[in-house]
């Protein structure tokens, strides 16, 4: 039994970063599919730099600090912060699909915590608010399973990555090999990242012109794949 319980932290973690579990990621592409529809990410490199720049850029400014801001908060018992917090998140990002989208990713993932872990501690906290951003609903979560906030911080990072890599090979001519291939280099920097965001501290901040410009874009697509 004391082998079962620690690993019961990681246990939760693989599962909320399974890509079976249910919040509905698979319907966004966060302004890929308008960029790969624009020309703006047309090859292999293309899409190395968009993934390079959402670990550095997003997840290292905007989103891996969010999260690191809601798992103190609710360890903390802070559901003030939470609610400041996630205002905060929501309001950084201009385009309003993508608003909607993270929020709608994150009441998911509360929604479904909740209802298959009865009795769960994390209702208490955040019982007054209708719904989270993703990463604010995501660092609750885990400080909720006692999982370490670094840990907390790269398996959100890899979920994000690894949900690009999964947009990209229905938008690009671009195979499992070297779309994998790349998910990988890219996770190599994963930890040093998650240190940088640690060590900073502070509240997330974001400018990312080229994902709000696309992600603004995608409901003039003629045809498409993802809402977002």
């Amino acid at each position: 039994m004391p082998d079962v319980e620690r690993g019961a932290p990681l246990l939760a973690l693989l599962h909320l970063c399974d890509s079976l579990f249910p919040i509905g990621s698979f319907a966004h592409s966060d302004g890929l599919e308008a960029a790969t529809a624009s020309g703006g990410v047309a090859t292999a490199a293309d899409l190395r730099s968009w993934m390079t720049t959402c670990l550095f850029e997003m997840l290292g400014r905007c989103e891996g600090p969010a999260v690191a801001c809601a798992w103190r908060a609710f360890a903390q018992g802070d559901a003030a912060g939470l609610r400041s917090l996630d205002c905060e998140v929501y309001a950084l990002r201009p385009s309003s699909s993508a608003r909607q989208a993270s929020r709608a990713m994150g009441a998911r993932l509360l929604r479904t915590w909740i209802e298959t872990h009865p009795g769960h501690r994390l209702g208490a906290v955040v019982e007054q608010q209708a719904s989270f951003t993703l990463p604010v609903a995501f660092g609750c979560v885990c400080a909720s399973e006692q999982l370490d906030v670094r840990e907390t911080v790269c398996g959100f990072m890899y979920t994000r990555l690894a949900a690009v890599a999964s947009s990209a090979m229905r938008l690009m001519a671009i195979g499992q090999l070297q779309a994998h291939g790349m998910l990988a280099d890219l996770l190599a920097h994963v930890p040093e990242v998650a240190d940088d965001v640690l060590a900073r501290g502070g509240a997330p901040a974001a400018f990312l012109p080229a994902f709000d410009v696309a992600s603004m874009s995608q409901q003039y697509i003629h045809s498409r794949l993802f809402r977002s």
